[in-house]
């Protein structure tokens, strides 16, 4: 362990309000860089045509449903070493994140292999057989290289726990850029098309994942360091990560299949032309969404300090501050989707093949905008559930909110009042609005009703 880093250990334990700004900004910024990189990845496919970019829109699920599990077991690394750190436990600390690494590479392995083996059937499931070549070609090449994403998050998440939020967050800013360059080189100049694109994803985060490892593995200069070679089982230490890490990977899973769940109704009410419009529309509402995210995590690592030290005020900081930052945020960006919801959607509509598009994504995007207007609520409220390792209480309140209340209010919306693919938007928003008030409020409950655990 390196004591010369305590300062960042301090400013987690002891400034709530700093922290989270001086945590979030980073990983807004990757964020918003994964982000604009999925509507560039989007951008490039579309100038193949709406099949291609549909090819995409199956797959994508599938691949967030991945990175959500791999970001759920980081949520529980992260909240797992924060407890301790702020617990001043910091051998515990260092051992859980060597615990971290290891399960992280268990889970890589099984994981790749099994959507591997049913990945055809699910496509077709999904109603992907009008474009199931492209669809194959794509997520072959793209789950195949799903290691490029379990390992960059769990790392991010120990150098997150402990306040390294430039090597948690800089990776991620690398591999959309990396990404940006090879997509069109791979897609158009050597003329591998959607497959180039899969190609493309996966390098592109490969690379800035060998410079993690040479910081964690080689370097070795953080507050905590990480030695396989000390590696000894602790099966409470993977209890731990996993009683925060399956719940959070499920709420992933969750909002992917809600996704797959609309790519379908909207095939069976639109066609395949719906589901291209929708896979574009979200691609710009996930650049609302990137910000939360940011200031979520950054709450849980501050939430998870705070919890570990029985410090109720900065926890309530963590969380309400963590709302203020987010619905400013969220007000911003959905004002802007809904008022330039025209120019946007030209993004995705600019070539002969994909101006059929451009009418669809304007209807989608001004409403889902509003998809992110309370989600705040809902966002932060999980993340400090996360953060005391409540990750059933935080996955409760994700199955209410998106996989209750936003199918019921879509299925509503769409088939019982005859309103189509604006009624599966609408019921989104609605389902979302409601599920996150109710989270927020359900939190304070908790709080003020096992205050005993503070104050022993």
């Amino acid at each position: 362990m390196s004591l010369d880093k305590t300062e960042e250990i301090d400013l987690i334990v002891n400034h709530p309000k700093k922290a989270i700004n001086k945590l979030a900004l980073p990983i807004i910024i990757s964020n918003l860089f994964m982000m604009l990189n999925n509507i560039i990845d989007g951008i490039w496919v579309a100038g193949l045509g709406p099949h291609p970019l549909a090819a995409v829109g199956f797959v994508t699920p599938l691949f967030l449903a991945m990175v959500g599990f791999a970001n759920g077991l980081g949520a529980g690394s992260n909240s797992l070493i924060a407890r301790y750190i702020g617990a001043e436990n910091y051998e515990a600390a260092g051992n859980s994140a060597i615990h971290s690494i290891m399960l992280s590479i268990i889970v890589t392995v099984v994981a790749t292999i099994l959507i591997l083996i049913i990945l055809k059937p699910l496509l077709l499931i999904m109603g992907a057989g009008e474009v199931i070549n492209e669809t194959m070609t794509y997520g072959m090449i793209v789950i195949g290289g799903i290691f490029s994403v379990f390992l960059p998050a769990m790392m991010a998440a120990i150098f997150r726990s402990q306040g390294e939020i430039k090597r948690a967050s800089y990776p991620l800013m690398f591999t959309a850029i990396i990404n940006m360059i090879l997509d069109p080189i791979f897609i158009y100049v050597i003329g591998w098309g959607v497959g180039g694109a899969a190609i493309a994803t996966v390098i592109s985060g490969t690379i800035p994942m060998l410079l993690m490892i040479y910081w964690m593995f080689y370097k070795r200069d953080s507050f905590l360091e990480v030695k396989l070679s000390e590696y000894k089982t602790n099966l409470g230490i993977y209890r731990d990560i996993l009683v925060v890490g399956i719940p959070a990977s499920l709420e992933q899973f969750i909002i992917s299949f809600v996704s797959i769940l609309m790519n379908y109704c909207l095939t069976i009410l639109s066609g395949t032309i719906a589901v291209a419009a929708y896979t574009a529309t979200w691609r710009l509402v996930a650049i609302g969404i990137s910000p939360l995210i940011g200031i979520g995590v950054a709450a849980l690592t501050v939430g998870g300090a705070a919890y570990g030290a029985k410090n109720l005020v900065n926890l309530k900081t963590a969380l309400n501050y963590g709302v203020k930052l987010g619905l400013i945020s969220s007000v911003i960006i959905c004002s802007f989707l809904f008022f330039f919801a025209e120019p946007l959607s030209f993004i995705f509509s600019y070539s002969a093949d994909s101006y059929v598009l451009a009418p669809s994504v304007v209807e989608a995007l001004r409403i889902l905008a509003f998809f992110i207007l309370l989600m705040p609520f809902g966002v932060l409220a999980g993340n400090i559930f996360q953060a005391m390792g409540k990750g059933t209480l935080s996955l409760i309140l994700t199955v209410l909110r998106a996989f209750i209340l936003e199918i019921i209010f879509a299925w509503l919306f769409a088939f019982i009042l005859n309103l189509g693919a604006v009624g599966v938007y609408a019921g989104l928003v609605v389902g979302m609005a409601v599920g996150s008030v109710i989270g927020y409020i359900y939190l304070n409950y908790y709080l003020r009703k096992n205050e005993n655990y503070f104050n022993g």
